[in-house]
């Protein structure tokens, strides 16, 4: 599998492969994409999720009945972080708190709990938002339940405030099996994490960045790019392309001569 070493390179974008599940939604950004300037997009995930056991999560000698409140910085972790209690046969406490990163993780909660029952505290959509409503709750116990691959702004910052918290490894990042892409060409590749890039060079020890452009959400992911030696042809978010699909059409538009 090969992939711009020149960041100016403008060749006419026909395939596009995203590094993520395929959209559940017809509606989706990616879909009206394709269909609005006749390319390919295709889907493919390059990290999977893999849950820690409950005999291996016991290791941590972690015990969530002894916290009063829960970060939940992402979906995966709050799937987790119940299927865990079910596994272990825990009933989490109706008082239980909850301080989720954003609306969206907030509202995936009522999958699991009543949320007009519980105090739940949410954030506006980054770690600093939520941070911010941390610090107005400094006296509970937070359990942090998160992949063995995370950020470190939350945990930093509470350990640089004193706040008593213990943080629940409960899932894996780990690369998926790539193998059969090895030969399919793609113009861009468009990259979400870290780990997307690390699943890469998993895959492709050999990888060497031919034609096909590189496209990154985030700076940490741009960095990661950098860092493997790759070309970043193309940025997200910015201030004229907030997400990933206004990234690539404003590139497809230009490389296309649209």
């Amino acid at each position: 599998m090969s992939t711009t070493t020149d960041k100016d390179n403008l060749n006419p974008v026909q395939k596009i492969l995203v590094s993520q599940p395929k959209p559940a939604s017809d509606k989706s950004p990616y879909f009206l994409l394709e269909k609005k300037y006749g390319i390919q997009i295709d889907f493919r995930p390059f990290i999977q999720i893999e849950p820690v056991g409950y005999k291996e999560f016991r290791k941590q000698k972690v015990d969530i009945l002894a916290h009063t409140a829960v970060i939940f910085t992402s979906r995966n972790a709050v799937d987790h972080f119940f299927k865990l209690c079910k596994d272990l046969k825990l009933e989490v406490p109706a008082d239980m708190k909850y301080f989720c990163i954003s609306e969206q993780t907030s509202n995936y909660l009522q999958k699991y709990i009543q949320v007009r029952k519980r105090k739940v505290f949410v954030g506006q959509r980054t770690a600093l938002d939520l941070i911010e409503i941390l610090k107005k709750h400094k006296n509970e116990k937070y359990i942090f339940p998160c992949s063995d691959i995370r950020k470190d702004d939350i945990p930093n910052f509470l350990d640089d405030n004193d706040f008593t918290w213990s943080e629940a490894i409960i899932y894996r990042t780990v690369a998926s099996d790539l193998s059969d892409l090895s030969d399919v060409n793609y113009d861009i590749i468009a990259f979400f994490s870290p780990s997307g890039i690390n699943s890469l060079f998993v895959n492709f020890p050999e990888f060497k960045q031919n034609n096909t452009r590189i496209a990154a959400f985030g700076p940490t992911t741009a960095k990661a790019v950098k860092d493997a030696n790759l070309s970043l042809n193309i940025e997200a978010p910015l201030p004229n392309a907030p997400s990933m699909t206004g990234a690539l059409e404003l590139y497809v538009k230009k490389a296309n001569g649209l």
